[in-house]
């Protein structure tokens, strides 16, 4: 996915059931993420844990003050009203 058209990153890692269902659900709202593999990356994994406090994967960023982990359709719901009502 191209970075500069994604409206969320979503930490990740492989054969996470959370990380499937959050996907489904942001691609159902037509909400554009980046996906990035924590397993892969020591500079996210560090993001997520020291700086955000998590320690479950799906972490969704919307940006410094809206984030959360696992598995949210509420969320999901706030961020797809929110980009509707900006017009996206």
């Amino acid at each position: 996915m191209n970075t500069e058209t994604a409206v969320v990153t979503v930490y990740t890692k492989p054969s996470c059931p959370q990380c499937r269902m959050t996907y489904l659900a942001l691609d159902k709202k037509g909400i554009r993420y980046e996906s990035v593999d924590v397993t892969t990356s020591p500079a996210a994994l560090e993001y997520i844990t020291e700086e955000l406090g998590y320690s479950q994967a799906p972490v969704v960023v919307v940006d410094d003050e809206t984030h959360w982990s696992g598995f949210r359709p509420d969320k999901i719901d706030q961020v797809a009203a929110a980009l509707a009502a900006a017009g996206h």
